[in-house]
């Protein structure tokens, strides 16, 4: 059998409207399977996530934000509100295999391509929209941000302190769960289409996906009667699971059945816990978690977090440090990964990679480059619709095409 070694979307032609995260993110997963993304800016400003700091490159022209969800993407700057730029358009929408936008519901319709018309242009197309709450649905039309995601779907109601104070979650999660969520729409219309020709509409919210990986809160709150709240770093079903005192700093325990938690307790010479009533069961020890982790904190604050966690450790009970970012940039198990690679002419600034290891698949040596506004756009009229060099010169003068000087 041979081997293959191409990436699994190498022939997808992907057009990218996308702006900001939740759609440059879904569009980011498909360029790291291999697909080539064309990613169209409107004129002068572009994305808008270009104008988003921290800044880097020469002079801090180039925005860090942008860089980390686009790069290896190509760049067509077209005016969209000229016929011309219009039928640019078009023309590309009947070569490409797929089409992904995050306007608000009805933008693009207002631009003269509705679903309809873009399934007129090509059947076969999957065409993705990304919104914060989706095509129907009486907020449909409402403008969103993570921030307002988070808040209305339940997440920032769960993540906090014990002393009821909630949190956003730290990432913003509600756009990069929408953008996963859509690549594997994308992905299983794709497959489909593989089998029947048919191309399809996927519709994916930020507040839909939110409320998909709220995991079993909303399973607790049926079965308890009664509304989950923030509780720190513990887990809300499991103990001991969570952050643990030391001599010198906070470490993860994760003790997750009975059996760790006995070996756990053996490690600290504290047998004699499994045998109280209060921790003898899972749903026990959960009830009483306040006291059973001050049980456990009087005991590991006599020693370092380093001596203890060779010692959780080697009796197999799950344990580690808690890293803060710059950790990550020495942490041998990434290395080993390769999951922080350069963009491609930026002086070693580093990206995350690709999670998604295929088997027989080698590892780029980095994400690609970052692309300046329009800076494709000869390439991507010549190479996809066949423009001629004369052709795509009179888009310029036109004020058709734009490409940051």
């Amino acid at each position: 059998m041979t081997e293959i070694t191409e990436k699994p979307l190498k022939d997808v032609l992907v057009l990218d409207m996308t702006h900001v995260l939740a759609g440059p993110y879904c569009t980011m997963v498909l360029k790291n399977l291999g697909a080539r993304i064309v990613k169209i800016e409107p004129p002068h400003i572009g994305d808008v996530a270009r104008l988003i700091g921290p800044y880097t490159g020469e002079n801090n022209t180039k925005s860090a934000y942008f860089m980390s969800v686009n790069a290896g993407k190509e760049s067509l700057s077209l005016d969209l509100k000229t016929d011309k730029g219009k039928k640019i358009f078009g023309q590309l929408i009947k070569k490409a295999d797929v089409l992904v936008e995050n306007f608000r519901p009805g933008k693009l319709a207002a631009l003269g391509f509705s679903a309809e018309r873009i399934r007129e242009l090509n059947p076969g197309i999957v065409y993705s929209s990304v919104s914060g709450f989706g095509q129907t649905g009486p907020m449909s039309n409402q403008p969103a941000f993570d921030m307002i995601i988070q808040a209305l779907s339940g997440l920032i109601s769960i993540t906090g302190f014990n002393d009821g104070q909630t949190t956003r979650v730290g990432t913003s999660i509600s756009d990069i769960m929408a953008g996963v969520f859509s690549a594997i729409g994308i992905l299983s219309v794709l497959h489909r289409r593989n089998r029947c020709g048919q191309g399809g509409r996927v519709d994916v919210a930020m507040l839909d996906s939110s409320v998909a990986i709220l995991e079993n809160a909303i399973a607790r709150f049926q079965v308890e009667k009664k509304i989950p709240g923030p509780i720190g770093t513990r887990h809300p079903s499991i103990t001991p699971f969570g952050t643990f005192k030391s001599k010198d700093r906070e470490f993860v325990i994760a003790a997750g059945n009975d059996n760790l938690f006995a070996d756990l307790c053996h490690v600290l010479d504290l047998d004699h816990l499994t045998h109280d009533e209060r921790f003898s069961s899972n749903s026990l020890r959960t009830e009483h978690a306040k006291e059973l982790t001050d049980i456990l904190n009087r005991t590991l604050v006599k020693e370092t977090a380093a001596h203890w966690m060779t010692h959780i450790s080697n009796a197999q009970v799950p344990c580690s440090e808690v890293n803060d970012v710059g950790d990550l940039f020495s942490y041998e198990q990434l290395s080993a990964r390769q999951m922080l690679k350069p963009v491609q002419g930026e002086d070693g600034f580093l990206i995350a990679a690709s999670p998604i290891k295929i088997d027989g698949i080698p590892e780029d040596e980095n994400m690609g480059r970052f692309p300046q506004l329009g800076e494709h756009n000869e390439k991507v009229l010549a190479e996809i619709l066949e423009y001629s060099p004369n052709q795509i010169r009179t888009l310029y003068s036109e004020k058709i095409l734009y490409q940051k000087s």
